[in-house]
């Protein structure tokens, strides 16, 4: 490299509002300081969401006329880089690392770069897991009135409990109108409390590229999630819980770390007054007896194969980036997690002390606890693993939606207990294929 005739590179990224104002607000520093020394310079293209890059990635591995040139850096998914590799389109990055400075990484957010030959190509830039977003505004509401304590939404059990508590609660505030019940909790994925559960308690959801619901644990997951959605404690909602949270619906969901942004401080209800509250941050459920173990989410930087030239640019800007002092800028306004062991154990009290977002905060204090306590599960890497997730998830809704229409039917009649099990009879057979 040579700064006199400077290599010009094209960086993808999938990040938009404050994300994207970070990013490039640190690529114009590279630009200006380690670029500009090296003669390296970095033009970059912001693509509004993580799907529509994939989609464009997806194009140019399988040459399709209308697809674009392949970006020198860009963010990218292991099951994407998977299908760049296979068309010899991404470089591997173990040469340009040193085992010494890959072992500053932590070695999950590394392990899960590596694709079914054994090399890193995916580097990780910034990580995220999903943890128990709570309003503590209206949580202390109910807690005052029942009881039920923040400890409690440690399991799954836990707040399956409190949230078919919270519906009955929340109905007799209204006596005069019976069934207005108040749901408690979502998951932002069902899929993906589904595996961590059962990775939780020593199983695994998945047997192959197959779902393996025929495991007695899968039963705890179902009967967790099932009969909480039936009687009303959780919203069967197919999209995202902040969305549900911003308005009172809810007052907990597991969400990745990345979802802080969207919360905000402020609730407004369906007559549009609004109120203020506080969010708590935990570290995500477990099931009960079972080890803690959390998702590791979120996607890297893969580079193209190219020139020795620009692959050694593009190595430039990732060992930069990723190093604790930029890190920590990214993450401290994003809600990513930090991907070196020194960004964890060095940086984070000092970010948690001078963040002015109170909710980032909060999130990083709990990030370090889930980096001290917590193992992570890294989902596996096939091609139908994402339509897999999809079918499950609907299927999973459907199924809970009809159930909880007949139940609400039978309730007429019918006392409850009697009415969820006429309402669930041969369900989950019929969902497990048993």
């Amino acid at each position: 490299m040579d700064p006199k005739h400077p290599v010009t590179l094209t960086l993808w990224h999938n990040f938009g509002g404050q994300m994207q104002a970070t990013m490039d607000a640190l690529v114009d520093e590279f630009n200006g300081t380690v670029g500009k020394e090296n003669g390296v310079i970095l033009s970059v293209t912001s693509i509004s969401g993580s799907a529509s890059v994939q989609e464009k990635l997806t194009m140019i591995a399988a040459g399709d006329p209308g697809a674009p040139e392949m970006p020198d850096i860009t963010t990218c998914y292991p099951a994407t880089a998977s299908i760049l590799r296979a068309k010899e389109l991404l470089a591997p990055l173990d040469g340009p690392f040193t085992q010494e400075e890959l072992d500053a990484y932590l070695p999950r957010f590394v392990e899960e770069g590596r694709l079914d030959d054994g090399r890193l190509y995916v580097f990780p830039f910034a990580k995220s897991t999903e943890v128990l977003f709570v309003n503590q505004t209206l949580f202390d509401r109910f807690s005052q009135a029942v009881g039920v304590t923040l400890d409690s939404l440690s399991t799954f059990e836990g707040i399956a409990a409190a949230s078919m508590e919270y519906y009955q609660w929340t109905d007799g505030l209204t006596p005069d109108t019976a069934g207005d019940g108040k749901h408690f909790y979502t998951a932002d994925s069902l899929f993906n409390l589904a595996q961590v559960g059962m990775e939780q308690m020593g199983a695994s959801l998945l047997e192959g590229e197959s779902l393996a619901l025929d495991h007695p644990a899968y039963r705890r997951v179902w009967q967790a999630v099932f009969e909480p959605a039936v009687r009303g404690g959780y919203a069967i909602y197919d999209g995202y819980s902040s969305d549900l949270s911003k308005t009172g619906e809810i007052v907990c969901s597991t969400g990745s770390t990345a979802g802080i942004l969207f919360y905000g401080d402020q609730i407004t209800y369906p007559d549009n007054t609004t109120e203020q509250v506080e969010y708590t941050v935990l570290p995500f459920p477990t099931f009960e007896g079972g080890k803690k173990i959390a998702i590791q989410r979120g996607n890297g930087l893969v580079v193209a194969r190219s020139t020795p030239e620009k692959e050694q640019a593009a190595v430039l800007f990732l060992k930069w980036f990723t190093q604790p002092e930029q890190n920590m800028r990214f993450v401290a306004s994003t809600g990513y997690l930090p991907v070196t062991k020194a960004a964890f154990e060095n940086s984070m009290d000092q970010e948690i002390a001078t963040n002015e977002n109170v909710n980032i905060q909060k999130l990083l204090r709990t990030a370090v606890q889930v980096y001290s306590e917590y193992e992570f599960y890294i989902p596996p890497v096939f091609d139908s693993f994402n339509a897999l997730r999809s079918s499950y998830e609907a299927d999973f809704l459907t199924a809970a939606g009809a159930a909880r229409e007949e139940y609400c039917a039978l309730l007429e009649t019918t006392e409850p207990d009697a009415a969820y099990e006429a309402a669930v009879q041969g369900r989950f057979e019929a969902f497990t294929g048993r």
